[in-house]
Protein backbone atom coordinates (compact mmCIF):
# COMPACT_ATOMS: atom_id res chain seq x y z
CA UNK A 1 0.00 0.00 0.00
CA UNK A 2 1.48 3.41 -0.97
CA UNK A 3 2.60 5.55 1.94
CA UNK A 4 0.51 8.53 0.83
CA UNK A 5 -2.57 6.30 0.99
CA UNK A 6 -1.61 5.12 4.49
CA UNK A 7 -1.22 8.74 5.59
CA UNK A 8 -4.57 9.73 4.08
CA UNK A 9 -6.38 6.84 5.72
CA UNK A 10 -4.74 7.56 9.08
CA UNK A 11 -5.75 11.21 9.00
CA UNK A 12 -9.29 10.41 7.90
CA UNK A 13 -9.59 7.76 10.60
CA UNK A 14 -8.40 10.18 13.28
CA UNK A 15 -10.94 12.79 12.13
CA UNK A 16 -13.74 10.23 11.96
CA UNK A 17 -13.08 8.89 15.46
CA UNK A 18 -13.02 12.34 17.05
CA UNK A 19 -16.13 13.54 15.21
CA UNK A 20 -18.02 10.29 15.92
CA UNK A 21 -17.24 10.35 19.64
CA UNK A 22 -18.11 14.04 19.86
CA UNK A 23 -21.48 13.53 18.16
CA UNK A 24 -22.25 10.47 20.29
CA UNK A 25 -21.37 12.38 23.44
CA UNK A 26 -23.56 15.29 22.35
CA UNK A 27 -26.55 12.99 21.91
CA UNK A 28 -26.12 11.45 25.35
CA UNK A 29 -25.46 14.73 27.14
CA UNK A 30 -28.17 16.05 29.50
CA UNK A 31 -30.51 18.68 28.08
CA UNK A 32 -29.47 21.26 30.64
CA UNK A 33 -25.69 20.80 30.19
CA UNK A 34 -23.94 24.04 29.28
CA UNK A 35 -20.70 23.49 27.28
CA UNK A 36 -19.54 27.00 28.12
CA UNK A 37 -19.21 26.09 31.80
CA UNK A 38 -15.99 24.13 31.46
CA UNK A 39 -13.91 24.56 34.65
CA UNK A 40 -10.90 26.79 34.28
CA UNK A 41 -8.60 24.09 35.64
CA UNK A 42 -9.56 21.75 32.79
CA UNK A 43 -8.78 24.43 30.21
CA UNK A 44 -5.47 25.10 31.95
CA UNK A 45 -4.54 21.41 32.00
CA UNK A 46 -5.56 20.97 28.37
CA UNK A 47 -3.37 23.86 27.33
CA UNK A 48 -0.29 22.52 29.14
CA UNK A 49 -0.81 18.96 27.95
CA UNK A 50 -0.94 20.27 24.38
CA UNK A 51 2.20 22.36 24.89
CA UNK A 52 4.19 19.51 26.44
CA UNK A 53 3.10 17.05 23.75
CA UNK A 54 3.97 19.55 21.00
CA UNK A 55 7.49 19.83 22.45
CA UNK A 56 7.82 16.04 22.54
CA UNK A 57 6.64 15.74 18.94
CA UNK A 58 9.07 18.44 17.84
CA UNK A 59 12.00 16.69 19.53
CA UNK A 60 11.01 13.35 18.00
CA UNK A 61 10.78 14.84 14.50
CA UNK A 62 14.14 16.58 14.94
CA UNK A 63 15.69 13.31 16.16
CA UNK A 64 14.54 11.14 13.26
CA UNK A 65 15.42 13.85 10.71
CA UNK A 66 18.91 14.14 12.18
CA UNK A 67 19.29 10.34 12.02
CA UNK A 68 18.26 10.43 8.37
CA UNK A 69 20.80 13.19 7.66
CA UNK A 70 23.55 11.27 9.45
CA UNK A 71 22.69 8.17 7.42
CA UNK A 72 23.09 10.19 4.22
CA UNK A 73 26.44 11.48 5.50
CA UNK A 74 27.61 7.89 5.94
CA UNK A 75 26.75 7.15 2.32
CA UNK A 76 28.58 10.28 1.14
CA UNK A 77 31.67 9.47 3.20
CA UNK A 78 31.81 5.88 1.94
CA UNK A 79 31.37 6.87 -1.71
CA UNK A 80 33.97 9.64 -1.44
CA UNK A 81 36.53 7.34 0.19
CA UNK A 82 36.09 4.70 -2.50
CA UNK A 83 36.36 7.36 -5.19
CA UNK A 84 39.63 8.57 -3.66
CA UNK A 85 40.97 5.01 -3.72
CA UNK A 86 40.02 4.63 -7.36
CA UNK A 87 41.75 7.90 -8.26
CA UNK A 88 44.86 7.62 -6.10
CA UNK A 89 45.91 4.22 -7.49
CA UNK A 90 46.79 5.94 -10.77
CA UNK A 91 50.43 5.97 -9.59
CA UNK A 92 50.49 2.17 -9.40
CA UNK A 93 51.41 -0.13 -12.28
CA UNK A 94 48.65 -0.70 -14.84
CA UNK A 95 47.85 -4.27 -13.76
CA UNK A 96 47.54 -3.39 -10.06
CA UNK A 97 45.68 -0.16 -10.79
CA UNK A 98 43.12 -1.84 -13.04
CA UNK A 99 42.54 -4.70 -10.59
CA UNK A 100 41.87 -2.33 -7.68
CA UNK A 101 39.55 -0.19 -9.77
CA UNK A 102 37.65 -3.22 -11.02
CA UNK A 103 37.16 -4.48 -7.47
CA UNK A 104 36.05 -1.03 -6.28
CA UNK A 105 33.55 -0.83 -9.15
CA UNK A 106 32.29 -4.33 -8.37
CA UNK A 107 31.71 -3.34 -4.76
CA UNK A 108 29.94 -0.10 -5.68
CA UNK A 109 27.79 -1.93 -8.23
CA UNK A 110 26.74 -4.43 -5.59
CA UNK A 111 25.93 -1.66 -3.10
CA UNK A 112 23.73 0.43 -5.41
CA UNK A 113 21.72 -2.56 -6.62
CA UNK A 114 21.57 -5.69 -4.48
CA UNK A 115 22.61 -4.28 -1.11
CA UNK A 116 20.53 -1.12 -1.36
CA UNK A 117 17.43 -3.18 -2.09
CA UNK A 118 18.24 -5.42 0.88
CA UNK A 119 18.50 -2.37 3.15
CA UNK A 120 15.21 -1.03 1.80
CA UNK A 121 13.61 -4.37 2.72
CA UNK A 122 15.03 -4.10 6.25
CA UNK A 123 17.59 -6.89 5.86
CA UNK A 124 20.68 -4.74 6.39
CA UNK A 125 23.98 -4.99 4.54
CA UNK A 126 24.92 -8.20 2.77
CA UNK A 127 27.71 -10.69 3.28
CA UNK A 128 28.60 -10.36 -0.39
CA UNK A 129 29.26 -6.66 0.15
CA UNK A 130 31.61 -7.48 3.03
CA UNK A 131 33.44 -9.94 0.79
CA UNK A 132 33.84 -7.44 -2.04
CA UNK A 133 35.17 -4.74 0.28
CA UNK A 134 37.56 -7.27 1.80
CA UNK A 135 38.84 -7.97 -1.70
CA UNK A 136 39.59 -4.27 -2.17
CA UNK A 137 41.41 -4.27 1.15
CA UNK A 138 43.55 -7.21 0.08
CA UNK A 139 44.37 -5.52 -3.23
CA UNK A 140 45.53 -2.35 -1.50
CA UNK A 141 47.34 -3.77 1.53
CA UNK A 142 49.15 -6.62 -0.27
CA UNK A 143 50.80 -4.39 -2.84
CA UNK A 144 54.43 -3.53 -2.16
CA UNK A 145 55.38 -0.06 -3.43
CA UNK A 146 58.22 -0.25 -5.92
CA UNK A 147 59.31 3.41 -5.63
CA UNK A 148 59.24 6.31 -3.22
CA UNK A 149 56.45 7.89 -5.26
CA UNK A 150 54.27 4.79 -4.86
CA UNK A 151 55.19 4.56 -1.18
CA UNK A 152 53.94 8.10 -0.61
CA UNK A 153 50.54 7.09 -2.02
CA UNK A 154 50.34 3.84 -0.03
CA UNK A 155 49.45 5.24 3.42
CA UNK A 156 46.78 7.66 2.12
CA UNK A 157 45.20 4.71 0.32
CA UNK A 158 45.08 2.77 3.59
CA UNK A 159 43.50 5.78 5.30
CA UNK A 160 40.80 6.03 2.62
CA UNK A 161 40.17 2.30 2.86
CA UNK A 162 39.73 2.58 6.63
CA UNK A 163 37.35 5.51 6.10
CA UNK A 164 35.27 3.48 3.63
CA UNK A 165 35.13 0.54 6.03
CA UNK A 166 34.13 2.78 8.92
CA UNK A 167 31.41 4.44 6.84
CA UNK A 168 30.09 1.06 5.76
CA UNK A 169 29.88 -0.11 9.38
CA UNK A 170 28.07 3.09 10.32
CA UNK A 171 25.67 2.58 7.41
CA UNK A 172 24.99 -0.96 8.61
CA UNK A 173 24.24 0.24 12.14
CA UNK A 174 21.78 2.91 10.93
CA UNK A 175 19.79 0.58 8.68
CA UNK A 176 17.05 -0.19 11.19
CA UNK A 177 14.61 2.01 13.07
CA UNK A 178 16.11 4.73 15.25
CA UNK A 179 13.22 5.35 17.67
CA UNK A 180 13.07 2.99 20.69
CA UNK A 181 9.79 1.22 21.39
CA UNK A 182 9.32 3.03 24.69
CA UNK A 183 9.42 6.36 22.85
CA UNK A 184 6.73 5.18 20.46
CA UNK A 185 4.65 4.10 23.44
CA UNK A 186 4.96 7.58 24.91
CA UNK A 187 4.09 9.25 21.61
CA UNK A 188 0.96 7.15 21.08
CA UNK A 189 -0.23 7.45 24.67
CA UNK A 190 0.44 11.19 24.57
CA UNK A 191 -1.58 11.49 21.36
CA UNK A 192 -4.51 9.65 22.94
CA UNK A 193 -4.39 11.87 26.05
CA UNK A 194 -4.03 15.09 24.04
CA UNK A 195 -6.94 14.25 21.75
CA UNK A 196 -8.94 12.94 24.72
CA UNK A 197 -8.66 16.31 26.42
CA UNK A 198 -10.68 17.76 23.53
CA UNK A 199 -13.72 15.97 24.93
CA UNK A 200 -13.06 17.45 28.37
CA UNK A 201 -13.72 20.87 26.84
CA UNK A 202 -17.25 19.75 25.93
CA UNK A 203 -16.88 20.46 22.23
CA UNK A 204 -20.21 19.33 20.83
CA UNK A 205 -22.35 22.19 19.56
CA UNK A 206 -21.25 23.83 16.33
CA UNK A 207 -19.89 22.53 13.04
CA UNK A 208 -16.94 24.87 13.45
CA UNK A 209 -15.93 23.16 16.69
CA UNK A 210 -16.22 19.75 15.06
CA UNK A 211 -14.04 20.83 12.14
CA UNK A 212 -11.38 22.21 14.46
CA UNK A 213 -11.39 19.06 16.57
CA UNK A 214 -11.09 16.91 13.45
CA UNK A 215 -8.24 18.99 12.03
CA UNK A 216 -6.42 18.87 15.38
CA UNK A 217 -6.57 15.08 15.47
CA UNK A 218 -5.58 14.85 11.78
CA UNK A 219 -2.55 17.05 12.46
CA UNK A 220 -1.38 14.77 15.26
CA UNK A 221 -1.90 11.74 13.00
CA UNK A 222 0.17 13.44 10.28
CA UNK A 223 3.04 14.27 12.66
CA UNK A 224 3.12 10.71 14.01
CA UNK A 225 3.19 9.40 10.45
CA UNK A 226 6.03 11.80 9.66
CA UNK A 227 8.07 10.44 12.57
CA UNK A 228 7.36 6.86 11.48
CA UNK A 229 8.29 7.69 7.88
CA UNK A 230 11.68 9.16 8.84
CA UNK A 231 12.37 6.50 11.48
CA UNK A 232 14.03 4.03 9.05
CA UNK A 233 16.58 6.07 7.04
CA UNK A 234 16.97 3.56 4.19
CA UNK A 235 13.56 1.95 3.80
CA UNK A 236 10.69 4.45 4.11
CA UNK A 237 9.54 7.70 2.56
CA UNK A 238 12.30 10.31 2.32
CA UNK A 239 15.18 7.84 2.53
CA UNK A 240 18.92 8.26 2.33
CA UNK A 241 19.91 8.04 -1.31
CA UNK A 242 22.57 6.09 -3.17
CA UNK A 243 23.09 9.17 -5.36
CA UNK A 244 26.68 9.83 -4.09
CA UNK A 245 27.75 6.41 -5.41
CA UNK A 246 25.99 6.98 -8.74
CA UNK A 247 27.49 10.47 -9.10
CA UNK A 248 31.09 9.47 -8.33
CA UNK A 249 30.89 6.17 -10.24
CA UNK A 250 28.61 7.00 -13.20
CA UNK A 251 29.60 3.97 -15.25
CA UNK A 252 29.00 1.37 -12.55
CA UNK A 253 26.12 -1.11 -12.74
CA UNK A 254 25.29 -4.08 -10.58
Amino acid sequence: MPEWLVLTLAMLAACAVVVAITLLRARRAPEDEDPSETPDVIEYMTMWIGVVYAIVLGLAIAGVWEARSVAQDHVQAEAQALHEISERVRVYPAGTRDRIREDVNAYVGHVVTTEWKAMADGDGVTGRGDELLRRVRVDVTDYRPASDFEAQAYQPLLDQLAAADQARNARAESTGATMPGVVWFGLLVGAAITIGMVFALQIRRTARELVLAGLFSALIAFLLFLIWDFDAPYSRGVTASAEPFLRLFPGVTG
